[in-house]
């Protein structure tokens, strides 16, 4: 959420190489290699439209509550102009062709059958899910894939799942029956690796007035999330208010998990 830039998850991304390496290191010589990370920045997409909106009725208005303005603009922008609509290439799509060069860049990295973990936060998290689910229920109507050779990229090797402070259940409202959840893992998967187990955890914190449980939103998310797991978020500035939202990604009882997971998928597949 926000005008995220370049190196946005420069210290999740190092958070999860050291635990991942305290945990691998017994199991394997270099665990940095096994471990392939791309982050995908979409918030490039809004960010001009979303200043220039900001100047023009915040500032030039000299307004009040100037910061609660720009982040009421941030998120709610955000969410408003992701809407799908219509006429093709609009926002909606404009934000998955992001998704899709970063899991295209991924395959090229870490190769085209590799299992495929998802991290997403707020918004983000609602946007991953989109993307998976056209992919999955509404293929007919998906751009191209980059590389259509790549189950990485068509999302068959979808294996891990972790959703943090998401806002997908409030976007349940804009159907009349929000009943049909991702499948996590892929249906697919098990044609590139045989009983290998995977998961869908949501992150969520009682102080973070954006994040969400995902279970008691249809009994078909109860199925298909495995845990709705409640963390205490951030630090003694931000972890009592609402600005929790923001510290899911860096704060250890989140990262601990989804290295768990990361783990497990490599000793499985390597059958260790």
């Amino acid at each position: 959420m926000g005008n995220q830039t370049e190196g946005f998850a420069k210290e999740t991304i190092a958070k999860i190489h050291k635990k991942f390496t305290e945990k691998m290191k017994h199991l394997v010589e270099d665990p940095a290699s096994q471990l392939v990370i791309q982050p995908v920045l979409w918030a490039t997409v809004f960010k001009d439209r979303k200043e220039n909106l900001f100047k023009k009725l915040v500032l030039d208005n000299k307004l009040n509550y100037q910061g609660l303005r720009n982040f009421l603009i941030n998120y709610l922008g955000d969410a408003v102009a992701y809407q799908p609509v219509e006429t093709a290439r609009q926002n909606y799509e404009k934000v998955h062709e992001k998704i899709r060069e970063g899991l295209n860049l991924l395959s090229e990295k870490a190769g085209d059958d590799a299992p495929l973990c998802i991290i997403s936060h707020s918004l983000g998290s609602v946007m991953a899910s989109n993307y998976f689910y056209d992919l999955q229920f509404k293929q007919d109507d998906v751009t191209s894939i980059i590389n259509e050779s790549s189950p990485l990229e068509t999302g068959d090797t979808l294996t891990l799942f972790y959703t943090m402070g998401t806002t997908l259940p409030l976007w349940s409202l804009r159907y009349f029956n929000f009943n049909r959840p991702i499948n996590i893992p892929s249906k697919n998967l098990q044609s590139y690796y045989s009983g290998l187990q995977g998961e869908w955890i949501n992150f969520y914190y009682k102080n973070d007035v954006l994040g969400f449980p995902l279970k008691p939103v249809d009994e078909n998310y109860d199925i298909a999330v495995n845990e709705d797991r409640e963390v205490n978020v951030g630090n003694i500035l931000t972890s009592w208010n609402p600005l929790s939202h923001l510290s899911y990604d860096t704060d250890k009882l989140v990262i601990e998990p989804i290295v768990d997971g990361l783990v497990r998928t490599w000793r499985q597949i390597n059958h260790i």
